[in-house]
């Protein structure tokens, strides 16, 4: 009995000792099967998101528009102690207010402005054409014809294709904007819910870091926001009045296009030259070099004096990733991937520092507290 009692010990030790190990189930690492759902799922994601990035980017303007009311409604608080609620319905009533005040005046004003301005660039357009042909240079094309409406109407196919196509381009910019309204109301009315919405998907452990960092994006997003507007407005007025004074037609027009154009970095305000070029010809050398020299003067005070000083606490990227942003976004989504290229390079950049260098690499990056030493000068 005691060596049948040990034989069968012996046998259960060689089968314990000997049987083979599937090491690819072993508990703690992952099988094929679930690194190739993963791999899946991911490439799946990715897809989903490029078949769906112009409604994305439209949804982030939204959350930028929302962005702008809490900033406004933070703003009314020192001033009115009331409710966030009842700030921010008053932020939106003036606004509505100035929006039709805004529109009630400029129906009178704008289009009559607009279309002389155009009539005015046409002209200096053909002109331009024709001394470039004198030298052999054709600009515009052989198809290039002085009379728009003539170019537009010439048959009746071509009358309704782009009718067409201006009432697609149309119903789809007035979709989008109320879209982005809407959605700007909504998300600003209750942001924490929406914050913790999305929050809830991430492991219970790390919330509280994902909650901090998304509020730092939303301050990055609040603070670009109002930095952009005042530099619209500023550079509207000094334009403004600077072509008043010269002398040029449509001024008010001319001075909203150049305030408009810093919402694209660096080329915008270099495409904002060319109307007020173009306007200023006709009335010779002298009002074309004041009108030139006058918005060159003012573009630079704001990009170099005051436009770093609105934005140093909101962006802090350098200028050629910046541009590099610009490029790649307008040649992938368009316009509106050009206007939102600067916002969505400085929440990117607040998330990869956050999450990626912070986080993951372990590297801490502290915000600077203190200016840069004079050249020259020891730290």
């Amino acid at each position: 009995m005691s060596d049948a009692r040990v034989g069968s010990e012996r046998v259960r030790g060689l089968v314990r000792n000997e049987s083979p190990i599937d090491e690819s189930v072993q508990p703690g690492r992952p099988s094929l099967l679930a690194i190739g759902l993963t791999v899946l799922v991911v490439a799946a994601a990715l897809f989903l998101v490029w078949q769906t990035v112009s409604s994305l980017l439209i949804v982030f303007a939204g959350v930028l528009f929302a962005a702008f009311l809490d900033a406004a409604a933070r703003a009314l608080a020192p001033v009115l102690p009331l409710s966030r609620v009842w700030r921010l319905t008053l932020v939106l009533l003036l606004l509505s207010a100035l929006a039709g005040f805004g529109l009630a005046w400029g129906t009178g004003k704008l289009p009559e402005q607009t279309r002389v301005l155009l009539k005015v660039m046409d002209a200096q357009v053909d002109i331009l054409q024709e001394h470039l042909l004198s030298y052999g240079v054709d600009l515009l094309g052989p198809e290039w014809g002085r009379d728009f409406a003539q170019w537009l109407f010439a048959d009746q196919g071509r009358f309704l294709s782009h009718a067409q196509f201006l009432l697609g381009g149309a119903s789809s910019l007035l979709t989008a904007v109320l879209v982005i309204l809407f959605l700007g109301i909504l998300f600003a009315f209750d942001p924490i819910s929406y914050r913790d919405s999305v929050v809830v998907l991430v492991r219970q452990s790390y919330r509280a870091r994902a909650r901090e960092v998304m509020d730092e994006m939303g301050t990055v997003m609040r603070l670009w926001f109002v930095g952009q507007l005042i530099r619209i407005i500023l550079m509207t007025l000094f334009v403004w009045l600077a072509l008043y004074l010269i002398g040029l037609p449509g001024p008010f027009v001319l001075g909203l296009q150049a305030g408009l154009s810093n919402f694209i970095p660096y080329l915008g305000p270099i495409v904002a030259a060319i109307p007020i070029a173009l306007v200023a010809m006709p009335l010779g050398a002298s009002p074309l070099i004041w009108a030139v020299a006058v918005y060159t003067i003012i573009q630079s005070i704001e990009g170099y004096v005051i436009g770093p000083l609105i934005q140093r606490h909101a962006v802090e990227t350098p200028p050629a990733w910046t541009l590099v942003a610009i490029v790649l976004l307008g040649a992938l989504f368009g316009v509106i991937g050009i206007a939102l290229a600067m916002p969505l390079v400085a929440v990117g950049r607040v998330a990869i520092i956050r999450l990626y260098v912070e986080d993951y690499l372990g590297d801490r990056i502290e915000p600077a507290t203190t200016d840069p030493p004079i050249l020259g000068e020891q730290p």
